[in-house]
């Protein structure tokens, strides 16, 4: 029976944090490694073009991103990885998706109307900054999708819009010339989401987010940062309103998450749980940091692992690619 392709895009900007690794990069390594599905993860790197403005900086963005999903347990040999730019195909395909993406659904992308906002908000043009590549984000989107005809999206309740763009794109091209595109489905994740330091969704653009492989030194720091209450040490604690224990319970077993559990309830200072946490996190993360130390000090793994996964890729996408240039009548 044919497998299903699954399909992860990743844009290269900055050390994910430890929520990024419990809510995108743990459950969408299990989804591309399992024997269900043809798993591919690609590097967006052209896609970070629209924020990042230092190809030294790109680069190193780049090496870190493969780094971080091969230490984190991908396994190259089930799950495609690869960067969007060593695949021609796709932007030779996002001409040609341009010309059956309709203004009116790009005009009411996320991203684009945000920006607009923004501008409308600090009384500016509303174009202001707006480039060509923000405003045509999503149709590069749909050919990341479109070009090896996947099957499943895994993304984001933020991120299900670029899914329903790239379907409404294939099949606006499928009504001139039949069915070429599968519709892809957007799989979006579930399950609660992990906070940061301040109570509040852990996101970079916070500032209260941990990045997943800093140094043992600097992890115990920033968990000692989490926001605590003035609670003395010998009173009884509810765990249920407890940030230290809300992001413990991603981390412990069973077991851990009982005793810590116990020890709320016997009283404890909020040192000693934050010393909890940081003993079960850096015991799920110090193994990987390792790995991923070893390859960003060993970077011809990471090109030769990019290198293998493009070259396998670009097969399916040349001849999708010719169907698709066939039936324009370019070929």
């Amino acid at each position: 029976m044919t497998k299903k392709i699954c399909l992860t895009g990743v844009k290269p900007t900055e050390m994910p944090h430890l929520g990024n690794y419990i809510g995108a990069i743990k459950p969408a390594i299990e989804l591309s490694n399992s024997d269900e599905f043809d798993g591919h993860l690609f590097i967006a790197d052209y896609h970070s073009l629209i924020g990042v403005h230092k190809g030294s900086e790109l680069r190193d963005y780049i090496y870190e991103v493969a780094a971080v999903w091969l230490a984190c347990g991908l396994d190259p040999e089930k799950t495609t990885l690869y960067k969007q730019s060593d695949v021609p195909e796709i932007l030779e395909l996002n001409w040609i998706l341009n010309c059956f993406a309709s203004k009116g659904i790009l005009n009411r992308a996320h991203a684009y109307k945000a920006k607009v906002q923004d501008n409308e908000d600090h009384n500016r043009d509303p174009d202001y900054g707006v480039s060509a590549g923000l405003y045509n984000y999503p149709t590069l989107m749909a050919a990341d999708i479109l070009f090896i005809n996947s099957d499943i999206v895994p993304v984001g309740e933020d991120q299900v819009q670029h899914i329903e763009i790239a379907r409404d794109i294939a099949s606006a091209f499928n009504h001139h010339y039949g069915d070429i595109f599968k519709l892809p489905t957007a799989k979006t994740r579930e399950g609660a989401l992990l906070p940061g330091l301040d109570g509040r969704k852990m996101s970079k653009s916070y500032h209260n987010h941990i990045p997943l492989f800093v140094p043992e030194k600097k992890l115990k720091k920033l968990i000692n940062k989490i926001t605590t209450d003035s609670t003395p040490p010998e009173d009884p604690k509810n765990p249920d309103d407890s940030l230290i224990f809300d992001i413990y319970k991603f981390f412990a077993n069973d077991s851990q998450i009982q005793n810590l559990k116990n020890r709320y309830a016997e009283g404890i200072g909020w040192g000693h749980a934050k010393l909890e946490l940081f003993e079960v996190v850096n015991s799920e993360i110090s193994p990987l940091r390792e790995k991923y130390n070893h390859y960003m000090n060993n970077k011809n793994l990471v090109d030769e692992v990019l290198a293998e996964g493009a070259s396998r890729v670009r097969k399916k996408a040349m001849e999708n690619l010719r169907q698709v240039k066939e039936a324009i009548g370019v070929l």
